[in-house]
């Protein structure tokens, strides 16, 4: 159960984080209304404050959060871009969960 809570925490840093700078992105790129950048703001403060809910030393919380993050982005890019993942985009995204759950379930003294 705590593994669920973990990657569900994750999961929800990786949103706040890709909102918070997708956000940027369409008033840069795409000529969106500046006020973007106000949930923008928000969710960069939400994606920091999630990743201080985590338990375990702060180095190898975003270590591992990097695989999630990974995951989480080629699935933005499908469901919000529209632009289907290639078969390279999976092997990496399974590539950074293994090194994930290296990371994460590795033996370790501290």
């Amino acid at each position: 159960m705590e593994f669920i809570k973990t990657l569900g925490l994750y999961v929800l840093t990786a949103i706040a984080e890709i909102v918070g700078c997708y956000l940027p992105y369409l008033w840069l790129k795409q000529g969106r209304s500046a006020w973007l950048l106000l949930p923008a703001t928000v969710s960069l403060a939400a994606f920091a404050w999630l990743l201080s809910l985590h338990p375990t030393a702060a180095g190898r919380v975003y270590a591992a959060y990097g695989g999630v993050y990974i995951s989480v982005a080629i699935l933005w890019l499908w469901a919000v871009d529209s632009i289907r993942p290639t078969l390279t985009d999976w092997v990496g995204v399974i590539v950074s969960l293994l090194g994930m759950a290296i990371i994460i379930f590795g033996s370790r003294s501290a």
